[in-house]
């Protein structure tokens, strides 16, 4: 049939007498105290002191993070930051590139950074720079701080009342074909100072980016395939014949069979593509072949050509309901469904935005229904 639509902080590290850990000595003749000449960089001293404390790097970064200003808490910071931009590119010359400074001065930074802890970070052997077995270990705890940082900065940063704040979804790219004109559309409408940021990729690449925390939550299919990834199901997304108003096929009544859908010429996504695969699997099953006329690896692509009225494509028939001037066509037997699900990281910090949208969606009519 076919349906044609009509959417407590610990204290700053100081020597006995006061003053901060990065201040100058005092020089002069005895009795007489010369003034206090401030350093930007900390002294050796000062780095002696660094080893014996007891503080780790979680402590001095909760130090920066509730708004300290000891310079030698700051210092650190950056050298972590430094020291995993060495350890991500495994090269000197290209984390200097990265980070904007000269290669000698991220060396320092670098070196200084070894004495402090006593230890040798990276092996500069070879050809690449590669972490020593306390870089390994220096590595995960010093990510995982700076993790701890970014969350507490966006907690900071949360609008209760969502007056501000930004929202990074993903979805696979059939999706964004039909819950943008919806879905998106009216979360946008109640919270217009939200904002989002939306990016169609292959849904490895979202569980990808939600485990690196660069998302907060993504559109695709049931199951997810990282352990680290939960899965919220959502509806079934079925796959219907989609045509033109103008097609010749529009306003068919009875369902199509699969001999029949592999002698129309189709516009397809191309096979890197879910939906192709669940396509071509369908005509193997049923002993039959598309008769493929375009293949394009993007479905506005697929969409426009369609609207134009000669050629059908194979896609949700949520997007023909949400399109108001495409129409979806039964196939019988019909091509296996899956379950579409908002994918998020487990134990992931929700902001204000994430948790009204993850509302929102609960919240949606199954696309089939509408």
């Amino acid at each position: 049939m076919s349906r044609c639509a009509p959417g407590g902080s610990r204290p700053n590290p100081v020597r006995a007498g006061g003053g901060s850990s990065c201040g100058g000595r005092r020089q002069g003749r005895p009795g007489r105290a010369a003034p206090v000449r401030r350093q930007r960089r900390c002294t050796e001293a000062d780095v002696r002191m660094m080893r014996a404390s007891t503080h780790s790097v979680q402590d001095w970064i909760v130090m920066v993070s509730i708004g300290k200003t000891n310079t030698l808490a700051a210092m650190l910071l950056r050298h972590i930051r430094y020291f995993l931009a060495v350890a991500e590119q495994r090269s000197f010359t290209r984390a200097a590139d990265a980070l904007h400074v000269s290669q000698p001065t991220l060396s320092q930074q670098i070196r200084q950074l070894e004495d402090t802890l006593g230890v040798q970070l990276f092996d500069r052997s070879g050809r690449t720079v590669q972490l020593t077995e306390f870089g390994e270990v220096y590595a995960r705890h010093a990510r995982a701080a700076l993790h701890a940082l970014d969350i507490g900065q966006r907690a900071l940063h949360d609008v209760a009342e969502l007056g501000s704040g930004s929202l990074r979804l993903a979805m696979m790219p059939t999706f964004a074909a039909y819950l943008s004109g919806s879905l998106i559309d009216a979360f946008h409408a109640d919270h217009p100072n939200v904002a989002l940021t939306i990016d169609a990729m292959p849904q490895e690449r979202i569980e990808a980016l939600l485990a690196d925390d660069r998302l907060d939550a993504g559109f695709a299919f049931m199951p997810p395939r990282a352990p680290d990834i939960e899965a919220l199901p959502l509806w079934d997304e079925p796959l219907a014949l989609v045509t033109g108003r103008t097609h010749r096929l529009a306003r068919r009544r009875r369902a199509l069979t699969p001999a029949e859908l592999g002698g129309e010429p189709l516009v397809l996504l191309s096979r890197a593509f879910a939906t192709r695969e669940r396509i071509d699997r369908y005509f193997v099953e049923h002993g039959a072949r598309p008769l493929v006329a375009i293949e394009t690896n993007t479905v506005t692509s697929v969409l426009e050509l369609v609207r134009r009225g000669r050629l059908a494509t194979v896609l949700p028939d949520a997007v023909a309901r949400e399109s108001g001037d495409l129409c979806a066509l039964e196939i019988d037997p019909p091509l296996p469904t899956r379950t579409a699900a908002l994918l998020t990281r487990k134990g992931a910090y929700r902001s204000v935005a994430a948790r009204a949208f993850i509302e929102r969606v609960l919240a949606y009519r199954d696309p089939s229904e509408r």
